[in-house]
């Protein structure tokens, strides 16, 4: 037989085009490995489907990847016994650019035969990601009762196309690799990538080394293993396997879903968060398979921020990708998978909370603040993740925490709200003034010292009809339901004290009143009822943010209080101007503010002590 070599143009696209494909498609270069055994494993699942027409197709053989490095040859080849090609079909899929076989032969494939098929490669572009780390790449290949054919190229435009004599079914891909990615001629470095990128597959993928095939992948996936064979052990060791945690998983759930969809889901909830927790610029996600193939670490789009917690993996049938299988297609399709894992998540969270909950109380700790977002980003299920939330209250000074639906039910007869405070720390929140006259009516007060919280309660304004309202804030409900009648009878005696307030302390308040909230505490400042709270200016002001639409806040002063009834009872204008603005300093720091002159705080203070001990006590400071 007389062997023509025929140098031939890729069809359609032009040399520009396919350096493009292979440069710019991928986002590292051990990804061409991961193409490459893909492409062998979807020839060998043709192979298998051909051979249920004609089992002589398939033989002795178990269908199988080999990985062949050749250190002295430079070259490394990925083998596989599957279908093969005839030359007509090298010219048509590896001679025209983005035009994948595995997809038409899909398309051809019709009930249970498409079902059931494991076929990867869809877009027919992952065979030049070879190019990636090859000058140059020859392949062989031959189909049951067809010729051999060679393929070669080096990718800048043209490719030639020979008979060749190679005498087994299946095809061989050899990269004859550049000086610098000799590195994927190592032993070592090659089972590292079949671990991440192949693991999984159902067929065995072997290294080849000295002449001996050692099969390197676990060639079944455990999570398509039934639950009923696997134990508390099996899902502990493949976490650890899956996260690198040295830590056990807190809890986990394994689902496989069937239909016109179907995927296998596989999540845990861990027990340590990762340094990374709060960044979140930081990509998170669970890992994506496709058909048992290793696609992306963290596939974003199947979980929201706010779970960003979550490990684990979703391996599906039909799910789209791009044509790097890097990224997700935003459709319909990746939108039912999320909404199933987040409410498989949420699942896992009730389920821990009700019948563990320590290990519940232990997750909370660790990952409650970032739970919290979800309530803030994720309209549909903010009703479930508030069941979830826990708060520090004053209802359990010890420490332990309470739920939304706990303070509900023990709300008072006469209740109408929720009531919490904010404080950058537990203890400025228990030690707050504006507590008090809660306290003293009986009434518990969430305390919430997360910075979200401040967000959260923006977003979550009732819960099982009961509206949220911060006792840091002024508003109608808020002082009905603290009113006493002695501060009715003190509002004429007082009405010149305030008058006088208003004006030492212009610029810094907005207004000045008589309080119902406070019995120990001289004086508070507290929110305007419809405007921002004085920790979310001061975190937004940190920030650097201009707040033209915040208002000054009102200055409560305790009428039964002997600092006040001082000022009332004073008539010098300089002492009760220095005492106002020391009220006022004590105030701003019992809110958890920063003086803007700490200085003359602390000048004003040793003036009142001083006069506390002289024996003829005055006024003016």
């Amino acid at each position: 037989m007389t062997e023509t070599v025929e140098t031939k143009e890729f069809q359609s696209e032009t040399r520009q085009v396919l350096k493009l494909v292979i440069h710019s498609l991928y986002s590292n270069k051990e990804i061409f490995l991961r193409e490459l055994i893909s492409n062998a494993s979807d020839a060998c699942e043709k192979l298998r489907f051909a051979a249920l027409a004609r089992p002589e197709l398939l033989g002795s053989d178990t269908p199988g990847v080999e990985l062949i490095p050749d250190a002295a040859a430079g070259t490394l080849t990925v083998k596989d016994n599957g279908i093969g090609m005839s030359r007509e079909e090298v010219v048509e899929n590896l001679g025209t650019i983005a035009r994948s076989g595995t997809k038409k032969f899909f398309e051809s494939l019709t009930g249970d035969s498409a079902k059931d098929s494991q076929l990867i490669g869809q877009f027919g572009v992952g065979f030049y990601s070879g190019f990636i780390v090859a000058e140059r790449i020859t392949v062989l290949t031959k189909k049951a009762d067809a010729e051999a054919v060679r393929w070669d190229s080096d990718g800048e435009g043209s490719y030639q196309i020979q008979p060749h004599h190679k005498a087994d079914r299946g095809t061989e891909v050899i990269l004859h690799l550049r000086a610098e990615d000799k590195e994927f001629l190592d032993a070592e470095r090659l089972t590292g990538l079949v671990h991440k990128y192949s693991d999984h597959l159902a067929l065995p993928v072997s290294l080849v080394k000295d002449g001996k095939a050692e099969v390197i992948n676990q060639a079944k996936a455990f999570w398509t293993r039934p639950k009923s064979e696997l134990t508390e052990a099996d899902y502990q060791a493949f976490y650890k396997h899956l996260s690198h945690d040295w830590d056990e998983a807190l809890a986990w759930a394994h689902h496989k879903v069937e239909g016109n969809l179907e995927y296998t889901s596989l999540l845990y909830i861990p027990k340590r968060a990762p340094f990374d927790l709060f960044n979140r610029e930081e990509q998170s996600g669970v890992q994506l398979y496709v058909k048992r193939v290793f696609i992306m670490d963290k596939a974003a789009e199947l979980l929201p921020p706010w779970l960003r917690f979550v490990r684990g993996l979703v391996d599906s049938a039909d799910l789209p990708l791009n044509v790097s299988r890097e990224l997700l297609q935003g459709n319909r399709m990746v939108d039912k998978i999320k909404a199933a894992l987040v409410k498989r998540a949420l699942d896992l969270l009730d389920d821990l909370a009700a019948n563990k909950p320590e290990q519940y109380a232990e997750f909370w700790k660790t990952f409650g603040s970032v739970l919290k977002e979800g309530v803030i980003e994720d309209d549909g299920n903010r009703e479930r993740v508030a069941k979830l939330l826990r708060f520090a209250s004053t209802a359990h000074p010890e420490g332990q925490t309470v739920t939304l639906a706990d303070y509900v039910a023990r709300m008072k007869p006469e209740q109408k709200s929720i009531y919490y405070i904010t404080a950058d720390t537990l203890a400025a929140a228990k030690n707050s003034p504006h507590l008090e006259g809660f306290v003293a009516k009986g009434y518990e007060v969430l305390l919430l010292t997360d910075r979200i919280d401040e967000w959260l309660t923006s977003h979550l304004r009732e819960f099982e009809g009961k509206k949220l309202d911060s006792v840091a804030r002024s508003a109608k409900d808020i002082e009905s339901a603290i009113e006493t009648p002695e501060k009715a009878a003190n509002e004429s005696a007082y009405k010149d004290t305030l008058e006088r307030l208003k004006k030492a302390l212009a610029g810094k308040v907005g207004d000045v009143r008589l309080s119902a909230r406070l019995t120990e505490s001289p004086a508070c400042l507290v929110a305007d009822e419809y405007g921002m709270s004085l920790r979310m200016a001061r975190m937004m002001k940190a920030a650097g943010q201009n707040l033209p639409f915040g208002g000054q806040p009102i200055f409560e002063i305790n009428a039964d209080h002997p600092l006040v009834a001082r000022l009332k009872d004073s008539s010098d204008e300089a002492g009760f101007a220095e005492l106002a603005e020391l009220l006022h300093d004590q105030a701003v720091l019992a809110e958890g503010g920063q003086l803007d002159d700490p200085a003359s705080f602390v000048k004003r203070l040793n003036k009142l002590i001083l006069d506390g001990l002289s024996e003829k006590p005055r006024l003016i400071l």
